[in-house]
Parts: structure tokens; sequence; C-alpha cells
């Protein structure tokens, strides 16, 4: 962290697929609050809490546990559980809820489920298959779908005040915004909204720049993208043990 210039880590617990179970994400979460409170630099380490995505109710009542006792600044979940993503009135207990504490929530890529993983599939060997379906592209283009389903569902109108978190390089949303809001209103649109995309997109999403290392996109996001919305991250320890001095150096140019 010191030669990376990164001054606060905030820990998180790796994606599951199907979502983790309430009993795991409890246990996971009370091991990973007394492994900062016992680091030797606690001040420096922050934490997202784990939640069992497949039932609302009960990742509204973790994520109030783990602000309230454990200190939590929020949480990363999977992008959908099983292939389903959190855009029915049966989540809004969680959205009201990381409203009602203040504190974001990071929609991070997981694997596809069997029914998606059927899109991937073609005249190339399976490891093919799962790549794009994974880092290689469906990680990213399922997380900007969800984004996009919030908003058509009425979530950020429902509230206003949601702290949504999307990395690598705002997925490929970001370079995707002025279409994707065209499209929201032409031939009826996407029904009415309180606020257009791109206002919800500047007033509740925020993006990391997390495994996408090319300064081209970079450059290009801060165009598009309000510089407080944007948050230089790493996925660590792997990217930081290889891209540490690189990588700082030229956040550092891009900056300046």
């Amino acid at each position: 962290m010191d030669r990376g210039d990164i001054s606060l880590q905030v820990v998180s617990h790796a994606f599951t697929p199907g979502g983790p179970s309430p009993q795991n994400c409890r246990d996971g979460n009370d091991e990973l609050a007394p492994a900062i409170t016992k680091s030797n630099k606690p001040d420096r380490f922050a934490a997202f809490a784990v939640l069992p995505v497949s039932d609302a109710a009960e990742s509204a009542s973790e994520l109030e546990r783990c602000v309230a006792r454990l200190g939590f600044v929020g949480a990363l979940i999977d992008n959908h559980a099983d292939g389903k993503h959190f855009d029915s009135a049966e989540y809004d207990v969680l959205w009201a809820k990381a409203c009602e504490l203040d504190v974001p929530i990071y929609l991070h890529p997981t694997w596809p489920s069997a029914r998606m993983a059927e899109a991937f599939v073609g005249a190339y060997p399976m490891p093919v298959t799962a790549s794009l379906g994974a880092a290689g592209w469906g990680w990213h283009s399922d997380v900007d779908l969800h984004v996009l389903k919030l908003f058509a569902a009425g979530v950020f109108d429902r509230f206003p005040k949601l702290k949504i978190i999307i990395g690598h390089m705002g997925e490929m949303l970001l370079f995707m915004l002025e279409r994707c809001s065209d499209m929201s209103t032409r031939w009826g649109g996407w029904g009415p909204r309180d606020r257009p995309l791109h206002q919800v997109w500047d007033e509740n999403i925020w993006i990391t720049t997390s495994g996408t290392w090319s300064l081209a996109p970079l450059n290009a996001s801060w165009r598009i993208q309000r510089l407080k919305r944007s948050c230089i991250a790493l996925i660590s320890p792997s990217s930081l043990t290889r891209r540490d001095a690189n990588g700082s150096a030229s956040s550092r140019k891009v900056a300046c």
C-alpha cells in the first residue's frame, strides 16, 4: 500500500456463484471485522459487507448489522442471484436500508448462471466460453444491464439518494451512456422517470478503475464522469504486486 500510494484499502470478500447463504455471510463478516481491528494499522483499512443477495430481507438485515455493529462502510454484492437482478420491488427493502444508513452498494460481476452461460457457447473450446461469460465480456455487460434495469424499473426514483458503485472503468456503460440516454427517451422511452438517465448517472453512480489499466479509457472517462464520482482502485493484492509503480505514476500524470 505504501509503494502504491494507497492511504485506505476497503477490504471485501470474493463473489460467490448463486449468492452466499445468510450464515456464510455472517461468518465472513464476523471474521473480517476483528481482522481489521487486529491489523497493525486498522485506520488504513475499512470493510464492505458480503450479503446473501438471493434474500433481499436478509441482505438488508445483515447490511444494518455490519454497518451499525461492525463499523463497515457499505457492501460489495454479487451482481445477480442465479440470474436474477435486483430491480423488482422485492429488493426495495435493501435499497431503503442502504439509503437509511447512507452507505454505498458495490455491484460486482459474478459468474453467469447456467442459463446465462448458454449465450456464450460457440464454435470454440470451453475455456473460451468461460472467459467470454466472465472477465472477457459477460461480467461487464451484465452489470451494465443491471444498472439500466434499476433505472427503468424506477429504483432511483424511489430511492433518489441510493449510492451504487460499479467497477472496471464503469464496466462498459460509461462509453455507451449517451446512446443509452437517448434510447431511454425515444419511442415512448423506458417509462416516465423523475430524472433522466444522465442525471441519475451523475448523482447516483460511482465508478472505479479496478482491473482496467489503459490510460486512453481513463482519460475518456474523466471527460464523461464527474471526477468526484471516479475512484482510483486496484484489485489487490494480485494487481498491486504487478502494477503498483507504473499504475501509480500514470494515475498521477493523468490527474495532473
